[in-house]
């Protein structure tokens, strides 16, 4: 059975922030809120961890179109090429907020990722998920948290994700309601800004 952790956003409580990380650490998985939908997330170093999350969504790790979450743009420097003045504008104006750029991957990605030529990149603007990836040291893989419901295409209540996911994750923080819209993607990997997806945050106003 999953823990439930309330941790408010403004001032996030140190020694929970530390609970979520510790499970992480020793391969759990865990539900928590960013600046648009829950996400399901996982430490990015833990290779079982990782395949646990893609068992969950059906696919395959190696396909599987998770996005990093970074702590901040030192964070993603790590994981991706060398980018331009240009691209790193835009991430630095985006950045934190409802967005996930889509950049050319280095030869520094975890195993599962290794033959992947992009990677999906997010800094949210929400103080439990950022410092829970600070304190961790590393990202973590997230997916958003989909709803069944036909009109509802995700759950923002933290006690109905509860319900659904209790036996399937290891801790469920309820940071209060999440937000029923997902962040707008936008791919960098050209340098050309494409929007794949608007969400929230709309798709043009940081350019």
């Amino acid at each position: 059975m999953a823990e439930f952790l309330r941790i408010y956003e403004e001032n996030p409580n140190p020694k929970q922030i530390e609970k979520a990380v510790a499970i992480l650490k020793r391969g759990g998985l865990i539900i928590y809120p960013t600046d648009t939908v829950y996400g399901l997330g996982c430490d990015i170093t833990n290779v079982k961890a990782l395949e646990k999350i893609a068992r969950i969504k059906g696919v395959k790790l190696e396909k599987a179109n998770f996005s990093f979450v970074c702590h901040d743009l030192s964070n993603i420097s790590d994981y991706v090429k060398q980018i331009d003045t240009s691209v790193f504008k835009i991430l630095k104006r985006a950045l934190p907020g409802p967005y996930t750029f889509i950049l050319p991957g280095s030869k520094n990605l975890p195993n599962p990722f290794k033959k992947r030529k992009t990677v999906g990149i997010r800094v949210p603007d929400n103080a439990i998920a950022l410092d829970i990836v600070k304190l961790l040291g590393n990202p973590i893989i997230s997916t958003s948290i989909h709803d069944e419901d036909a009109v509802l295409e995700y759950t923002t209540d933290p006690e109905l994700i509860l319900e659904k996911w209790d036996n399937l994750v290891d801790l469920v923080i309820d940071g209060g309601y999440g937000d029923n819209e997902a962040s707008t993607v936008i791919d960098l990997s050209d340098g050309e800004p494409i929007i794949v997806r608007e969400g929230k945050g709309g798709s043009l106003d940081i350019f």
